[in-house]
């Protein structure tokens, strides 16, 4: 494709120009007024048109079946902002004359509706001008209404695999007259994602009327935090309080103990820190007057078998029955997702927990593993404010962040 510029006194004048040396096939990009009439020149319109090279020396191709509802017929958009032109001229001359005349408003009136609604095709005209091509979408063709929502969801790092099925999910049962302009194709994608996206409420987590969470992990993703927001909201921001307990099992790091130990203190709480499986054993009996118990554990590496191991161990002997929620970074990449949750595959992974919200632009990741391991959100950690930052998960607002972005915003603070 190739952009060409016009310019002439009025639209029409600068499009018929268009027309003449570009042919019927060319599409109109922009319309717009550069100088204003004044009394020693007259005013400059100019049109942007975009065309194939070769239709420059020759009009040899005619547009596609399915673009004929979306591409500007160059020769149609001239007609119509002729009408306008003129219109606009009679309004002027009526209105120095003080004869109005209601019929050419009524024309001008319906005919501006049409130009809002020809403003969104300009914009799916330069959604076409986007680096992507056929083959490296696997030759699935994205019409021009769909480019827009298909370069968010694959800048947001969802994996290409999945944009492609669901894109072509959507083509397939979409209805025709919902395709009219971008904002319906965003609504229906945005739907169509949230339907695959599983929650678990947070009134699903109790397991005989008692909660035992284990946090599980890479280092640095926020568990101990994690922890501390959701004892907090257990015990003092639920309408119905809950006596919780805390049992910390990573006894490696002494800032992470200290850190814990004077979140339970600031909240009142009991806590235990364990070193072996007997302790384990012992810190569950001793809490079993709470209605909730969370345990910390280490941070482990993806690679590093041998704490893995020990974790292991503390869950299958542990003699109550224990909700494991992995707990991951939100910019972490895809691919590390993966491997990340296969090391942690065989506890049993209950949920997953997503942290650090604030720290990245990119969900889609986020997307493509529950997509992949089906298992289920329960909270999304938006900040480091500790309480306050922790939200039960929510499939719209995951939607949203993938395709607008993070929003610290009311739909957040009312998920909590």
């Amino acid at each position: 494709m190739k952009l060409l510029s016009f310019n002439a006194e009025t639209p029409s004048l600068a499009l018929k120009k268009a027309q003449m040396q570009c042919g019927e096939n060319a599409l109109v990009v922009s319309t717009k007024e550069i100088r204003k009439k004044s009394f020693n020149q007259s005013a400059l319109y100019e049109v942007v048109v975009a065309v194939d090279e070769k239709e420059i020396k020759k009009e040899t191709k005619k547009p596609k079946r399915n673009e004929q509802d979306v591409l500007l017929n160059l020769s149609k958009a001239a007609k119509q902002i002729s009408q306008i032109d003129e219109i606009t001229k009679n309004r002027s001359n009526s209105e120095k004359s003080e004869d109005k005349n209601d019929k050419s408003l009524e024309d001008f009136k319906e005919i501006k509706d049409e130009i809002y609604k020809l403003s969104d095709k300009v914009k799916l005209i330069q959604e076409m001008f986007w680096e992507e091509k056929a083959p490296l979408r696997g030759g699935l063709s994205i019409p021009s209404e769909f480019s827009e929502i298909y370069k968010k969801a694959k800048l947001s790092g969802m994996d290409i695999n999945d944009l492609n099925s669901i894109m072509e999910l959507t083509l397939e049962h979409m209805p025709y007259n919902m395709r009219k302009n971008s904002k319906t194709v965003k609504r229906y994608f945005q739907v169509l994602l949230r339907k695959m996206i599983p929650i678990r409420l947070e009134s699903d987590i109790n397991r005989n009327n008692k909660r035992v969470m284990m946090f599980v992990g890479p280092t640095g993703v926020g568990k101990t935090t994690t922890l501390a927001k959701l004892a907090a909201r257990y015990s003092y921001l639920k309408e119905k309080r809950e006596k919780v307990g805390i049992i910390t099992m990573d006894t490696y790091r002494i800032g992470a103990v200290e850190q814990l130990f004077q979140y339970a203190k600031m909240m009142r709480l009991p806590i235990e820190d364990v070193i072996d499986i007997n302790d384990f054993g012992r810190s569950i009996q001793s809490l079993s007057y709470c209605d909730t118990i969370l345990i910390d554990t280490i941070g482990s590496s993806q690679y590093d078998e041998k704490k893995l191991i020990k974790i292991e161990e503390f869950v299958k002997k542990a003699g109550v029955d224990i909700d494991v929620n992995l707990v991951l970074s939100s910019g972490t990449k895809l691919e590390d997702l993966r491997e990340i949750y296969k090391s942690f595959e065989y506890l049993n992974i209950d949920t997953l927990i997503f942290t650090k919200f604030d720290e990245t632009k990119n969900f889609g990741n986020i997307f493509s593993l529950v997509k992949e391991v089906k298992k289920p959100l329960s909270y999304f950690s938006i900040g480091q404010e500790v309480p306050d930052d922790i939200m039960c998960a929510s499939s719209e607002f995951l939607v949203d962040c993938i395709l607008d972005g993070f929003k610290r915003d009311k739909d957040a603070k009312s998920s909590r």
